[in-house]
């Protein structure tokens, strides 16, 4: 069975090796976001064959021909995911690293006001939350 991200890859006319195959395959499967060396260690757990410069480059191209989405989440670490098909921002949990993915459509309106506002019609935003899980127990 052929993987989404495989399938955009051929779509935009990619060459596609065995390793393309798998690094795409591995992406394609992340529920999380992962990093170019978590990308690796899934794609060697496949093919022992493939090298973290072949997931380098793999990953590369796959950015340039826009199939995939490069995220900065404030970790040192750039954390990848397939070029979402909607829109959605990101809540990154600062103690464990792990990435929510949510879409709030009053954020969403309030954006294009402040735009508005200011005199501008907005074309694109990334938005990040960085949090601490709540204590449970505590006064609200």
């Amino acid at each position: 069975m052929i993987s989404r991200l495989e399938q955009l890859c051929l779509d935009k006319g990619l060459k596609m090796t065995e390793q393309r195959r798998v690094i795409a395959r591995v992406l394609s499967e992340s529920a999380d976001h992962p990093d170019v060396e978590q990308v690796y260690r899934r794609a060697t757990a496949i093919d022992p064959h493939i090298s973290i410069a072949t997931v380098y480059r793999t990953v590369r191209l796959f950015e340039e021909a826009n199939i995939l989405a490069r995220h900065d989440f404030g970790d040192g670490r750039s954390r990848y995911e397939e070029m979402p098909s909607a829109h959605h921002d990101h809540l990154i949990d600062v103690q464990t690293g792990r990435v929510i993915e949510f879409r709030n459509e009053e954020i969403e309106k309030l954006q294009e006001a402040v735009a508005s506002q200011l005199g501008f019609e907005l074309v694109g935003h990334r938005l990040e939350l960085y949090a601490i899980p709540r204590k449970s127990g505590r006064d609200e």
